[in-house]
């Protein structure tokens, strides 16, 4: 984490908390039963610790999001979702997660910024919910580019049956590339390319 942190600071980038469930040997990928104060508290000792690491470099959090099956349960259990947006407000930061769903609702009850997310190496269910897996599959270039091209340009989710609009009220998106999919550098490469030259096109506000 130290040595994360120092890396951030060397190449000027934000350093959000990515807090899990207590699963070291399955990477947090694998759902537990946890009451809210439960996790809260799980999530307070981990953001808790990257904190510490930020203000030995003179750096500050920037945001909090859930890693792994956590991020679904989240999304989809209203007092798992108060449970994780509370840290949040109780460091000062903004929240990041699926729009539309619990993360949104819960931010916006408790007055929470938030950050929606979308992700380019992951599928979406035809209802447009993230699927989650323990192991990335590797995406085809190409499919990466298709999939940001009509997010940025038809404001439009790929699912497993065709496309959905982009939930209500989203302006902006933060897209996530996992460094454990297979050919994630490519893929980080070419998502920033179409990013940067979507970017290039929206007049300034």
């Amino acid at each position: 984490m130290n040595e994360t942190v120092q890396l951030a600071k060397a190449n000027n980038v934000l350093v959000g908390a990515h807090p899990s469930l207590p699963d070291k040997q399955g990477f947090g990928r694998r759902e537990m039963k946890m009451e809210p104060d439960e996790l809260a508290a799980c999530f307070v000792y981990q953001v808790g610790a990257l904190t510490g690491f930020l203000l030995a470099h003179g750096m500050k959090l920037n945001h909090i999001k859930p890693h792994g099956a956590v991020y679904g349960m989240t999304a989809r259990e209203p007092a798992l979702a108060r449970a994780a947006v509370g840290v949040a407000k109780t460091f000062d930061v903004p929240f990041m997660g699926l729009a539309g769903t619990c993360h949104q609702a819960a931010a916006e009850e408790l007055g929470v910024p938030f950050i929606a997310e979308w992700f380019a190496d992951l599928d979406y269910n035809p209802e447009g919910k993230l699927i989650i897996t323990k192991k990335h599959d590797p995406v085809p270039l190409s499919a990466v580019t298709d999939r940001v091209n009509r997010l940025l340009g038809e404001r439009q989710v790929t699912t497993t049956a065709g496309f959905l609009p982009l939930a209500a009220g989203v302006s902006e998106v933060s897209i996530c590339c996992h460094s454990d999919t297979p050919g994630a550098v490519e893929i980080a490469k070419t998502v920033k390319a179409l990013m940067d030259k979507n970017n290039a096109q929206v007049p300034p506000q």
